[in-house]
């Protein structure tokens, strides 16, 4: 199998701890900002990472967007399972994974990348980190207000989350699609200190989970 993928894009670590949980061998393409689309539009018609190609006769062409991936990995090799058998814990996961995926991955994204232009600038204030940034903040309007929201969505996030303070996973009694949505898309905060400092519990989880998935730790933890 093939990924293409942003190495610094926390949707595409969502795929690769999903991959890794299920021990499936695979490659990964780096693709650089912009000229993705090239590769992309014609395969999927999107612009958006992770691509899975799975390469194999009687597989799918192609998969788009981690969602997706994840719903596919889980018919291609069943176990290990990450959706709960319980019908009730199956919804509870899948619903956490979708407001994960499509809010608090996007609020992660705002601050982090409003944190790496201002405070966070000496992590790499080398030209082509700054130019990402840029076009990153350009192609998501990224902006004071939006950031505001952001923040506060995350503070939100982190009472929804905080059973894990206490209990290892999300859902049930075994990791599931919310444990791997949540230690991919929050995994940038591990760079800004605020939130380092403010929740420890959950940088511990973020950690176990890559443990448990065998996939390398995210900056900042590692």
């Amino acid at each position: 199998m093939l990924l293409l993928q942003f190495s610094t894009s926390q949707y595409c670590r969502k795929a690769r701890l999903a991959l890794g949980y299920k021990k499936i061998s695979y490659q990964v393409e780096n693709l650089t900002p912009g000229l993705h689309i090239l590769k992309l539009k014609p395969k999927t018609g999107l612009s958006t990472v992770p691509v899975l190609l799975p390469q194999e006769d009687g597989q799918p062409e192609v998969i788009a967007d981690s969602t997706p991936i994840l719903k596919y990995l889980e018919s291609y090799r069943p176990l290990p399972s990450y959706i709960p058998a319980n019908h009730q814990e199956k919804t509870q996961a899948w619903l956490l994974e979708d407001w994960l995926d499509e809010s608090i991955g996007t609020a992660t994204r705002f601050v982090y990348y409003h944190y790496r232009l201002g405070e966070g600038k000496a992590i790499d204030p080398s030209f082509s980190s700054q130019l990402v940034i840029n076009i990153v903040r350009f192609q998501y309007n990224i902006n004071p207000s939006s950031v505001k929201l952001a923040e506060s969505r995350l503070e939100n996030a982190m009472q929804v989350l905080s059973p894990w303070q206490t209990q290892p996973y999300l859902v049930g009694e075994n990791i599931s699609v919310a444990d791997i949505a949540a230690a991919a898309l929050l995994s940038p905060l591990a760079l800004i200190p605020h939130y380092r400092q403010t929740y420890p519990w959950l940088f511990q989880r973020i950690k176990e989970i890559h443990h448990i998935c065998n996939e390398t730790l995210p900056p900042g933890l590692d």
